[in-house]
């Protein structure tokens, strides 16, 4: 006798949104097999059936015995929320089924979550989209990263599933980091928790404002593209794009000086070599990842044109063509290697002519230690020390905090006062008393002061050269007798170097057009 199984999707928790289909499959079917909390929605279709459920992490056993029961000739369903094609029950059931099987197979498509949370937001996934589970226990946390990335870089909107749970708290603000390297922070983003659910929410944020937040598994991240709009309490993307330049930026090419040279800084030299670069004569823009940046480029440097913000490779793509820019100089922080990597990209797809201020490292005229990554940073800071002083920026704050055995430490933390760094802080536990913001670089004295204030027996800090007062760190850290761990900086092949404003300022002029 051949059996049928049913492999059915009852949606994302409520009756109403459970097709037709379903109430056909479960009406012909014999056995039922599901998680308990997904009977509930389809109780008055199951009444007089053989009912076998199995906890919520037995996945593959409910596969394996709704097989077995249609191996025997019966009529089964197998149970899942949402769809069960769609990070759900269904390859568990194709994985195990075998070549010679010869009972009938069905799939019954259901609303996943990606279609319930838009559905509550407006239209936010009307063009191109993608899914991402933020859950690494079935994929390595690093392939999660580069298909984050890539989705970031194509500026797809995005659907976040499994964001957030009691042993994943940090993983998804990695990831947001990541959408803000390419995507505008103003990105219109929705929040959706419980869709369809007792309990449900709907919220409507930028992207920057998502950073902020904390969530859990009931709650999915809902990702707007650079077209995404508002309107009263919806957010859509137009369906077709239409004209490519409409875009939020307040930067537009029109307003950008012509044939002008781009300057991307990150620091304060890298602000010095622009003003430098146009008391020569020429047009300059100076580009920075956050709109404090560009107050700083404003203040010292009057007069330029700057453009602030992590405004993506497609949008920076095209503003240095539509604008005719002439030269790209990458001033940005030694130790920005993604960027780097994407400005040499650009230079050559564009074909303009790319040059590398690179700061000089500071001599080591003290004791250090050498490493090579912050992971290696963290383990050895915590042999080191117990109130360990981190001046190694925002970004990397995680690999020290979450560490093995960080929970033994106390951490403290100078950074810029910039919003997003602190909040970037504050949401990896640095608790505020910990958290000095104040604009560098710092003589030598105010290093000693501030650690022997604070009782700080371990520093870590980047080599960021004298301009970045890696020097005057190195020379209180001898002074109070507190090991120095320096991780050192990446290695990159940049095209065309320079290590002082000399040799940048020759190289334009030999740049220049005939």
């Amino acid at each position: 006798m051949t059996g049928k199984l049913y492999l059915v999707s009852v949606g994302p928790g409520t009756s109403e949104l459970i097709p037709p289909m379903v109430k056909t499959a479960l009406a012909a079917s014999e056995v039922i097999v599901s998680y308990e909390l997904y009977l509930t929605w389809i109780q008055p279709w199951i009444a007089g059936k053989d009912i076998r459920t199995l906890p919520l992490t037995q996945e593959r056993d409910r596969a394996q015995l709704a097989l077995e029961q249609a191996r025997a000739g019966k009529t089964v369903a197998l149970i899942s929320s949402g769809d069960i094609g769609i990070y759900a029950m269904a390859t568990l059931a194709f994985e195990d089924m075998r070549e010679d099987d010869s009972f009938d197979v069905q799939l019954i498509p259901g609303i996943t979550s990606a279609n319930a949370c838009a559905s509550l937001l407006g239209a936010p996934l009307s063009h191109d989209f993608a899914t991402l589970s933020l859950s690494d226990l079935l994929c390595p946390w690093e392939w999660i990263e580069k298909r984050a990335r890539h989705i970031a870089a194509a500026d797809l909107a995005a659907v976040f599933y499994n964001v957030q749970s009691k042993q994943r708290q940090e993983g998804v603000y990695r990831i947001l980091d990541i959408m803000l390297e390419h995507k505008r922070p103003e990105t219109l983003c929705g929040i959706v928790h419980n869709a369809y659910r007792e309990g449900q929410t709907v919220e409507v944020v930028t992207l920057a404002e998502l950073r902020t937040r904390r969530f859990n598994m009931l709650t999915s991240i809902v990702i707007g593209n650079r077209f995404t709009k508002r309107k009263r309490d919806w957010i859509f993307s137009p369906r077709g794009y239409g004209n490519w330049d409409d875009t939020p930026d307040t930067v537009k090419a029109a307003t950008l000086p012509e044939r002008a040279v781009w300057v991307f800084s990150g620091t304060s030299d890298g602000n010095a070599l622009a003003r430098e670069i146009a008391a020569q004569g020429q047009p300059v823009v100076v580009s920075s990842a956050t709109d404090y940046g560009a107050e700083l480029v404003e203040q010292n440097c009057p007069g330029l044109t700057t453009v602030s913000g992590r405004l993506g490779i497609e949008r920076r793509r095209e503003l240095l063509r539509d604008s005719g820019a002439r030269v790209i100089v990458d001033a940005t922080h030694p130790y920005a290697t993604e960027m780097s990597q994407q400005l040499i990209a650009l230079g050559q797809e564009l074909g303009l002519r790319y040059l590398r201020y690179e700061r000089p490292s500071a001599a080591d005229t003290h004791p250090a230690e050498h490493v090579a990554t912050m992971e290696d940073a963290a383990r050895l800071a915590m042999a080191r020390g117990q109130r360990i002083f981190l001046a190694t920026g925002s970004k990397d704050l995680a690999a020290f905090v979450k560490a093995d055995g960080a929970d033994e430490c106390e951490w403290f933390v100078r950074l810029a006062p910039d919003p997003q760094h602190l909040q970037r802080a504050i949401d990896v536990g640095i608790p505020r008393s910990h958290l000095l913001a104040m604009q560098g670089p710092f003589s030598q004295a105010a290093n000693e002061v501030l650690w022997r204030g604070w009782g700080i027996d371990c520093v870590v800090t980047k080599q960021s050269g004298d301009a970045g007062g890696y020097g005057a760190k190195a020379a209180a850290a001898a002074a109070l007798s507190i090991p120095l761990i320096v991780v050192d900086r990446p290695k990159v092949d940049y095209p065309a170097v320079a290590s002082d404003f000399a040799g940048v300022l020759a190289a334009l002029n030999q740049a220049q057009p005939a």
